[in-house]
């Protein structure tokens, strides 16, 4: 089968293009560096000529809730046109777990917009919401050391590593259309607050790590108690921290 990833030379949709070609399918690397571009259309019609699926893992290059909006909706809304044309039968869009709950984030709000544009297309979708990567909760942690401490709080979090999270789009890609969302995150839900405990504790770091409820290490934002982990149902990658931090 043809897959097309858009987005497929970054870190996430690259590990999906070398997923689907160890299987024996045809996949395209959709993007502006081999000619594709979803803002302007370039070379989609190519890409997507006799395509089964296509997989949407682009980012805004501007972060910030007006323009990230303003690009996921033309990039979206082209790619679905230019879907629809070649006759795409199945798209899937990667999302975030949480973004539809209370949050001040206009980040989250401009990726509810873009899965607003896929269900007001007319191609069969999936939308894959995944909770956050364990490096970059790992940042975060980091960021938020303060000499020899870390104030984080005890909000709970369920990150996933990026080979589960590929291995769960791979799966899809060849799946039917949901029609809906599918949440997926990591096997292991805990505290903000214990996840970086673990983290010292595996790599000998001798920070100590001080329960803050206060403490805001996710851009600022005030974190709901379950806006970082997935909902009942999700499909759970299968490397714990643990295993994570050896790999």
């Amino acid at each position: 089968m043809k897959f097309v990833i858009v987005g497929g030379t970054g870190r996430v949709g690259s590990g999906v293009v070398t997923k689907l070609r160890q299987q024996g399918h045809d996949v395209v690397a959709a993007a502006p560096e081999t000619g594709v571009d979803t803002i302007n259309g370039t070379g989609l019609d190519k890409a997507l000529d006799s395509a089964a699926a296509v997989l949407d893992v682009t980012n805004s290059p501007d972060m910030s809730e007006q323009p990230a909006t303003e690009f996921f909706r033309t990039s979206t809304r082209n790619l679905l046109a230019a879907e629809s044309s070649a006759g795409v039968g199945h798209h899937v869009t990667l999302s975030i777990v949480g973004i539809d709950r209370p949050h001040d984030l206009g980040y989250y709000r401009a990726k509810l917009a873009q899965e607003q544009a896929v269900r007001d297309g007319d191609v069969p979708y999936t939308i894959v919401r995944s909770t956050q990567f364990m490096d970059f909760v790992k940042m975060l942690v980091d960021s938020s050391a303060d000499g020899t401490q870390v104030r984080l709080p005890s909000t709970m979090v369920q990150p996933i590593a990026v080979t589960d999270l590929v291995d769960a789009l791979a799966t899809i890609m060849t799946e039917p259309p949901a029609g809906s969302i599918v949440e997926v995150a990591g096997p292991e839900a805990m505290a903000f607050d214990e996840f970086a405990r673990r983290l010292f504790a595996a790599t000998g770091n001798q920070r100590t790590v001080v329960t803050d409820q206060s403490a805001t290490p996710f851009f600022g934002a005030a974190l709901g108690e379950r806006l970082l982990v997935p909902g009942a149902g999700a499909r759970l990658g299968s490397t714990g921290i643990a295993d994570w931090l050896a790999s």
